[in-house]
């Protein structure tokens, strides 16, 4: 089933967020991991804006999806900032705790945060922090290994293997927006996800 998506708002407060009303997938990971380009592979729309400066997103951009045939809106995307990049001004970096922190907190409607790491380099410091925060919080979340049409399949595996080790409790999918390897499975574990998210209704199959 086609999906259609449109650009609902940016938000660099809690006040601006959308109504709690639909499940929300989030997409975390460092500046340059790609969130934009798995964002528009799962969408099949350039919808996410692309960028060749990593660091340009500074808010949270949802964007609302729904069904083709379907009347209403049944999901929404989030595009949270990345992290790690120096040329991000201290000023602005500062103001992300005041709003990032209380959606991966607070939001009830929260159905599975995407920790996005580029399995095409070795593993990063503030990758590791990211999931551990996401083990101790009780988020549903998985890492979503992207880039890896770039590396040869047994570079492919062994980075995996490396992965599964510093992350033995967390699910691990590789993904190549480019090629579009994954991106069913990573449909079926949103799907999974917003399913079994209280009070939510059963999601149309894509």
């Amino acid at each position: 089933m086609r999906v259609l998506a449109r650009f609902l708002m940016s938000a660099t407060d809690t006040a601006s967020f959308p109504a709690p009303t639909l499940p929300e997938v989030a997409f975390l990971g460092r500046s340059n991991v790609g969130k934009s380009s798995v964002i528009n592979s799962l969408l099949g729309a350039k919808l996410a804006k692309t960028s060749s400066t990593p660091g340009r997103t500074r808010a949270i951009n949802f964007f609302e999806l729904r069904w083709a045939g379907k009347p209403l809106p049944e999901l929404i995307f989030a595009d949270l900032p990345g992290y790690g990049y120096a040329k991000i001004s201290r000023e602005v970096s500062s103001q992300w705790p005041t709003f990032i922190d209380p959606y991966l907190n607070e939001r009830a409607t929260l159905a599975l945060c995407l920790a996005l790491v580029d399995v095409s380099v070795p593993p990063q410091q503030n990758d590791k922090q990211l999931i551990d925060f996401l083990n101790a919080s009780g988020r549903p979340h998985l890492i979503v290994a992207t880039k890896s049409d770039r590396l040869s399949g047994n570079q492919l595996q062994n980075a995996l293997r490396g992965l599964t080790k510093e992350n033995p409790q967390t699910r691990i999918l590789p993904f190549s927006a480019r090629t579009g390897a994954g991106k069913e499975q990573l449909w079926q574990q949103i799907r999974s996800a917003i399913e079994s998210h209280p009070g939510q209704p059963a999601v149309a199959q894509l």
